[in-house]
């Protein structure tokens, strides 16, 4: 069997077309921001970073593939979010089921219309 060469994500690249307003998105989910410049954005997610960058040729100019961002308890990240004005596709809801481990998610788009989930694993 051949070693994996792949050892972790280092970091996840999101386009933006509003630098300003994305980096205010992502605070608003309590990431920390490492540092910023005025075509980019570097936050943290528990050890992965995610950058916020504006595209530098119009190829580049797409939407992200969907990030699933790791929480504690889904449904109060809903409400909390919902709250706040974040914008869902959809309600938090289960996916998947293996052994007692329970899968729930529910999908939101950024200010860049970016559409990204919420995930958690509940223990049955």
């Amino acid at each position: 069997m051949q070693k994996t060469l792949i050892k972790k994500i280092n970091q996840i690249g999101v386009p933006v077309k509003d630098i300003n307003r994305a980096v205010e998105f992502y605070k608003s989910l309590n990431l920390p921001l490492l540092f910023s410049t005025d075509t980019m954005a570097f936050f943290d997610c528990n050890g992965t970073r995610l950058l916020l960058s504006l595209p530098e040729k119009e190829e580049f100019s797409h939407s992200s593939s969907v990030i699933y961002f790791q929480v504690e308890n889904i449904e109060e990240t809903y409400e909390k979010c919902k709250n706040d004005g974040l914008v869902f596709i959809d309600e938090p809801h289960l996916v998947a089921k293996t052994g007692g481990t329970e899968t729930w998610m529910t999908f939101f788009k950024d200010t860049e219309g970016n559409t990204h989930a919420f995930v958690s694993e509940i223990e049955g």
